[in-house]
């Protein structure tokens, strides 16, 4: 991992103590933030695509941004909880790794998410629902709430969430392990510039080879071809945008470099089964969508 530590911009969005007795039950979660928890006594189990995870205390639990997960809870459950918003500087460099699911909490963790909690009190969750809180209005509300924080209290929040997240990325494996040093440059270059028109051209004469030869090189290192692997960080970027500002349709396609809006719906749709109106719509009305799971 040798990102600046400049290029990581990470954002408390909600940070609290939560107490539960069997209704923490929530199916289908699905947030542009990540999460994560420290529990402090009870049980509680949280099932992802990788499998079920029992919550247990003295751990620590992440949650990357966009993936699908449930919480089952049917007795004494607390916790503390962080909401994690990375910013993206063009690409999201949390996104670029795998991370457990679970690690050891270490002893001064419940100090630093207690003092996070202290400095951060308007942050705290009104409920525990996601339909309440995990939506783009309350997104928003809470970025605006962080730039009107005190700077003292944006700095030292800021180490705190350092801190945690180092517990993760010390265990956090690429995505993609990539020997050769030419293919790793263009993936590199892609990610920076991914919300801009990318040509296989000029990242075939980056990489010192001819563009059919550099389209083989590519797939075979990554398994996609340059153009789908453009294609899916441009959709991911787009995902963001759609949940996370006001901007119509056009200015999202736009800001990914896609100047046929109707194009860029249709790559859309292909990749999320929805268009980017209805994605946007369903972001904002999850209560629709979102079931109590029964205890």
């Amino acid at each position: 991992m040798n990102y600046p530590i400049d290029n990581l911009h990470l954002f408390t969005l909600n940070v609290g103590l939560a107490h539960h007795n069997g209704d923490w039950n929530w199916k289908n979660v699905r947030s542009p933030f990540a999460r994560l928890y420290l529990v402090v006594e009870g049980r509680a189990s949280l099932q992802l695509p990788s499998g079920t995870y029992d919550l247990t205390p003295g751990h620590l639990y992440f949650i990357p941004a966009f993936t699908t997960h449930n919480y089952v809870c049917d007795s004494l459950f607390t916790h503390y909880y962080l909401h994690i918003y990375e910013k993206p500087e063009g690409y999201s460099i949390l996104d670029e790794y795998n991370f457990p699911v679970e690690v050891d909490a270490q002893p001064h963790d419940l100090e630093l998410l207690k003092r996070l909690t202290y400095i951060n009190p308007f942050l705290k969750l009104p409920m525990s629902n996601p339909d309440m809180y995990d939506n783009h209005q309350c997104l928003m509300d809470n970025i605006r709430k962080n730039i009107l924080r005190p700077f003292c209290d944006k700095v030292e929040s800021r180490g705190i969430i350092f801190i945690l997240m180092s517990h993760f990325l010390k265990y956090a494996t690429p995505k993609t392990n990539i020997s050769d040093g030419r293919i790793r440059q263009t993936i590199s270059y892609i990610r920076q510039h991914v919300t801009e028109n990318i040509d296989i051209a000029t990242l075939a004469d980056m990489a010192c080879m001819s563009k059919d030869h550099y389209i083989r090189t590519f797939k075979k290192a990554m398994g996609d071809t340059p153009n789908a692997f453009i294609t899916k960080g441009k959709m991911a970027a787009a995902e963001v945008m759609l949940v996370t500002t006001d901007s119509p349709i056009k200015h999202v396609a736009a800001g990914i470099g896609y100047n046929d809006c109707s194009y860029f719906n249709k790559i859309f749709k292909r990749y999320a089964g929805m268009t980017p109106q209805q994605y946007r719509d369903s972001c904002l009305g999850a209560a629709a969508s979102k079931k109590v799971i029964s205890t």
